[in-house]
């Protein structure tokens, strides 16, 4: 298995100003490798063939004499990733242009892949070596995998000016395998006014990011008024990145909580298969939406799903709030109607629950799971609670998310 492991680094300012000068450098070679791919005539030459320029450039580019030659190599390698991902999107019908060359604020990150890097213990100190650079403190918050081995190493620098190293990692253990025949299966519908609402009754509230967007917005207006390109311009730029951080890291902390709580404490998770993308484009509420992040949060569930060997099954989503969970028949409903009230059989429900049932009926479709035409409502949450406050979603793997299961399971 392998992961990526996220440290912050506290290098001391000639550190910093080497690692600036290295990601120069890099991003210099971003901008030639698209120029050499723009003046080929014979279409795109193959990678390991424009790789295989770096030792002469070196001969004239004394510059490139400073990095490690790993660097270099990840270089030319983001270029055509790039490409691919460009190439990808056009199949898919998208409209797009031409890569673009790099400004310096555009470029923050090297990395070294396999060698030029080791992870030392200096006087009791955790410290990150890198080829030609040096030894950087490092701050390893979490402890890494004796099985492991680290086989790549991001260094990045943050609008904030805080650096961080990405660390990855490949462990000998597989994940574990996924049950052929899955026993606790949820099925998750994702919303504004309640964040998930599952099958089994339990809801978590939107998060409420109000007093961070308060924050940013009195920050970029303190920004408006400085002068463009003064030192007082620079310094409210650091603090507006700041504002955007904290408003990014409560949020992506709260779904990697929600998400490692459903990875591990269910069999099999269904969602709906979300062209998050096309749902930003539509012309209201885009700015809910935007915030909901339902496109991190499946992503986060999904590989989440696979390390912890649980079945996860994304469903067309079309019709699961019309259709009537007990007996199929589909009725209208305005998005201001929350009630779901079949006209065929008589079943009442939430809507995001009525949802939550079908996405779960057709995940257990598609895993070729045997279940029951009825499925009943259940609610696994205290007597006298109808949601769950997004601030109250705790670590998965918690006392008190265990306790609220083991009681689900006993009701």
């Amino acid at each position: 298995m392998q992961y990526n492991y996220k440290y912050r680094l506290t290098p001391d300012e000639a550190t910093r100003n080497e690692l600036r000068h290295h990601i120069d450098v890099c991003r210099q070679l971003y901008n030639h490798c698209l120029y050499e791919l723009n003046k080929s005539d014979g279409g795109i030459p193959a990678r390991y063939d424009l790789q295989g320029q770096l030792p002469d450039l070196k001969k004239w580019w004394n510059g490139l004499k400073d990095v490690h030659s790993k660097v270099l190599q990840m270089v030319v390698k983001r270029v055509y990733d790039n490409l691919s991902t460009l190439k990808a999107q056009k199949e898919n019908g998208r409209a797009v242009g031409m890569l673009k060359w790099k400004r310096p604020r555009d470029y923050r990150s090297l990395t070294y892949n396999q060698t030029g890097f080791k992870l030392k213990n200096t006087s009791g100190w955790p410290q990150l070596w890198l080829s030609k650079i040096g030894e950087i403190p490092i701050r390893l918050h979490r402890e890494i995998p004796d099985d492991s081995a680290v086989k790549q190493v991001t260094v990045k620098r943050e609008p904030t000016g805080e650096w961080f190293a990405v660390l990855g990692i490949e462990t000998k253990n597989d994940a574990p395998p996924k049950p052929e025949n899955p026993k606790r299966c949820v099925g998750i519908d994702v919303g504004i006014l309640s964040y998930t609402h599952d099958s089994d009754g339990f809801s978590v509230g939107s998060l409420d990011l109000s007093e961070e967007r308060e924050r940013l917005e009195r920050a970029q207006r303190k920004l408006s008024r400085k002068q463009h390109g003064s030192a007082n311009y620079r310094t409210q730029q650091r603090v507006v990145a700041q504002r955007h951080a904290d408003l990014k890291r409560k949020r992506r902390d709260f779904l990697h909580r929600l998400s490692a709580y459903y990875a591990r404490e269910y069999d099999l998770v269904a969602v709906e298969d979300l062209d998050a993308k096309g749902l930003m484009e539509l012309p209201s509420n885009s700015r809910n939406r935007a915030s909901a992040s339902w496109g991190t949060f499946l992503r986060m569930l999904k590989y989440k799903c696979d390390r912890e060997g649980t079945h996860f099954v994304a469903v067309d989503p079309r019709g699961t709030t019309k259709e009537c969970s007990q007996c199929g028949v589909s009725t209208d409903k305005p998005l201001w109607v929350r009630e779901h009230s079949c006209p065929s059989c008589g079943f009442e429900a939430d809507r995001d629950a009525n949802a939550a049932l079908n996405i779960l009926s057709r995940g257990l479709d598609h895993v070729g799971v045997v279940h029951s035409d009825s499925m009943p409502v259940e609610t696994a949450l205290p007597p006298g609670t109808e949601s769950v406050p997004a601030k109250r979603v705790v670590e998965a793997g918690s006392p008190g998310l265990t306790e609220r299961t083991a009681s689900a399971v006993s009701e």
